[in-house]
């Protein structure tokens, strides 16, 4: 998996519109800018991506702009800025679209595990002494 340098998480950072809304988070050694819990821009190596709605991404993707994260396995809903274009104005607009979306609901907390049959009880490792 590509890793950003120190330049492209500065780069990111600067093109991440200023709003008090957003929070900006590492995910799997890069980063993610999200709203609400929902990712609207993303950085994948050097390359910034944008969730936008459907049919800015077709009108993107005919003029050349190409699927955003691992070539193999693309993420839905998003693309990668392309060099030419005005990479600040597509992240205020994916900010903008991220916005009218609901927020995610928060992750349950993992619960501890339950012994079964399978996987039987451990003993205390300092069992009580009687005394």
């Amino acid at each position: 998996m590509p890793r950003p340098t120190e330049d492209d998480k500065a780069r990111f950072r600067g093109l991440v519109p200023d709003d008090p809304r957003v929070e900006v988070k590492p995910m799997f050694g890069n980063l993610g800018a999200f709203i609400g819990g929902q990712m609207f821009a993303g950085l994948f190596g050097s390359d910034v991506g944008v969730k936008l709605p459907e049919a800015d991404l077709v009108a993107m993707r005919e003029k050349g702009a190409r699927g955003f994260g691992p070539e193999e396995r693309p993420m839905g809903g998003y693309v990668t800025v392309p060099d030419d274009a005005d990479a600040r104005d597509l992240l205020a607009r994916a900010a903008q679209y991220v916005a009218t979306l609901p927020p995610k609901a928060a992750r349950r907390p993992k619960q501890p595990r339950t012994p079964t049959a399978a996987t039987p009880a451990r003993a205390p490792r300092n069992p009580p002494t009687g005394g």
